[in-house]
């Protein structure tokens, strides 16, 4: 216990130390985040308004990603995703990987998954953060679900730009060849992609297509955060 008094945990929403046996988050902060609840598009799951079956994103665009489903809505934590992601706070991962499997573990054994497979950064990139947030949280999923994570079957082919500065037509040229299979012999069926933010669906469907090719039929993916749909 003393670790807790020479390196105090912090409050993955607000960063402020949480007190001694207090959890992972302050209280008061939980009434600040926003679960994903009621109508959502049933391609994506980002949370709608009224009762359309799916987004307006899903309805024009084709995707190749079978589903997939998201924790918080986007803009109730995202400041907690940006300091998770690029201020160094990889402990937040303790808190996240638990509500991910708390809320997700049911649908993941509905799809019969196999293997949670996080979103792959550049190798450059991960130096540079010293982590890939996604294997974290698909970790912190496994610790609670037995899912096992494979990082071992797809890798970053070249360092992407950013795809929050990106439109939708620049996000789709910038992902073109991004990935690459690490094992031609995949005996897979069923894999869950795992990733912090969902927005276009780009980056998903740039990796299902790669895990398509190698066989893998059934691909869906979960996300900690989503934006709301139209």
């Amino acid at each position: 216990m003393a670790l807790d008094f020479l390196f105090p945990k912090r409050c993955p929403i607000c960063d402020d130390i949480v007190g001694f046996r207090k959890g992972d988050v302050c209280p008061h902060c939980l009434q600040k985040i926003k679960l994903i609840k009621g109508p959502s598009c049933m391609k994506c799951g980002k949370p709608l308004e009224d009762e359309a079956e799916y987004c307006f994103d899903c309805r024009k665009k084709k995707h190749l990603f079978r589903r997939g489903i998201a924790v918080f809505e986007y803009r109730s934590i995202a400041s907690s995703i940006y300091r998770f992601k690029y201020g160094g706070r990889q402990e937040y991962a303790v808190f996240f990987g638990k509500c991910m499997a708390g809320r997700l573990e049911g649908q993941l054994k509905r799809w019969k998954a196999e293997a949670l497979v996080p979103v792959p950064i550049h190798p450059s990139r991960k130096r540079e953060r010293g982590y890939n947030q996604a294997e974290l949280l698909a970790r912190g999923i496994s610790d609670q679900t037995g899912i096992p994570v494979r990082c071992d079957l797809i890798a970053r082919r070249k360092k992407t730009a950013p795809q929050k500065d990106l439109d939708d037509a620049e996000r789709q040229n910038n992902l073109k060849k991004a990935f690459k299979m690490i094992k031609n012999d995949v005996k897979l069926n069923t894999i869950v992609i795992i990733d912090d933010i969902y927005t276009t669906g780009s980056t998903i469907d740039a990796m299902t297509a790669t895990l398509q090719e190698a066989g893998i039929k059934n691909i869906y993916f979960a996300v900690l955060a989503i934006g709301v749909g139209q």
